[in-house]
């Protein structure tokens, strides 16, 4: 992606820093001096996650159906920080099950207290809710049968491809197919497994996901010899943890919880576990951190021990 992911990289940093100062700008507190979600929190001593089934590495089921990942163990580290927070030490974590269409409303609606999948952090979102830092880089590519003709989006001018709903990528292939007249025919999956499924029996031509999901569920199926990833960047996708925006301890325990890892350098070997070791489920997906976001590991490190 280059010097426009890099860019993009920057605009996001200066957008999701401005959206942080207006968390705390309309601030909101509940009993005991903390905002609704903490006091909420600290009454039940429980704090909600919501989890996705079908989004390996960042959040998906093990093999006894417990959920796992690489964004639930960030989202863990900010329980620590909200115990802190609320004086609590102690807190339970409820598990709770969201899929992409039904995530935002979730947070909104407060059946969840933080979000921990894969979700794209954007401009739009940040009007409703707010993020963590940064905490996976990725794009729309496609997959397709290895058989396949299919390099790019333009050779699938006329044919059908599936977009699971509610996503970044469901947007990006309907704003591509218009861009360039390519009569597309776009069918929705209820989530990543479903429109790989649907994939796989031969109901699509192509699936249009990010590429590390698409990865990621070609591992998880042992498909390396069926589907193969394809495609130029069709969307740029910065990640991050999603919680209720207005409430600043809330955020600063988010945004603390980022540092310490950053300061103690627990997010590269984080990485490292979930994007290079064997998965608990048996597969490996092997794949590098990019210097996008280790730029950005960097930064919270430089941060945090600034703020020492």
């Amino acid at each position: 992606m280059g010097q426009t992911l890099a860019r993009s990289l920057t605009s996001f940093c200066l957008w999701l820093a401005a959206g942080l100062l207006a968390t705390a700008a309309s601030a909101q507190t509940g009993s005991e001096g903390l905002s609704p979600t903490l006091s909420a929190i600290k009454q039940a001593h429980t704090v909600r996650l919501g989890y996705r089934e079908s989004s390996p590495p960042f959040s998906f089921l093990d093999q006894a159906g417990r959920p796992i990942g690489y964004s639930l163990e960030l989202c863990e580290a900010i329980v620590e920080e909200i115990g802190v927070e609320v004086d609590d030490p102690n807190l339970k974590i409820d598990y709770v099950k969201v899929t992409s269409d039904d995530r935002i409303d979730a947070v909104l609606q407060n059946k969840i207290d933080l979000e921990c999948g894969s979700t794209t952090a954007n401009a739009e979102r940040g009007k409703r809710v707010a993020f963590s830092p940064l905490m996976f880089v990725a794009g729309t590519k496609l997959m397709v049968p290895k058989a396949s003709n299919v390099q790019s989006l333009a050779d699938l001018k006329g044919k059908t491809i599936v977009v699971t709903k509610g996503t970044t990528n469901e947007q990006a292939i309907q704003a591509a197919d218009k861009k360039s007249s390519l009569a597309l025919t776009i069918v929705v999956g209820a989530d990543h497994e479903q429109s790989y499924q649907m994939l796989a029996d031969g109901k699509a031509d192509a699936f249009a996901t990010d590429d590390i999901l698409l990865s990621g569920l070609i591992a998880r199926h042992k498909a390396q010899d069926r589907f193969r990833v394809t495609g130029d960047y069709l969307s740029y996708d910065p990640y991050g943890i999603m919680f209720r925006k207005g409430e600043p301890q809330l955020s600063a325990a988010v945004e603390r919880a980022f540092r310490k890892l950053g300061s103690n350098r627990d997010l590269v070997p984080l990485y490292n576990k979930w994007f290079n070791a064997r998965l608990p489920t048996g597969e490996r997906l092997n794949v590098p951190i990019s210097l996008q976001l280790e730029e950005a590991f960097k930064a919270m490190d430089d941060s945090a021990s600034a703020n020492n």
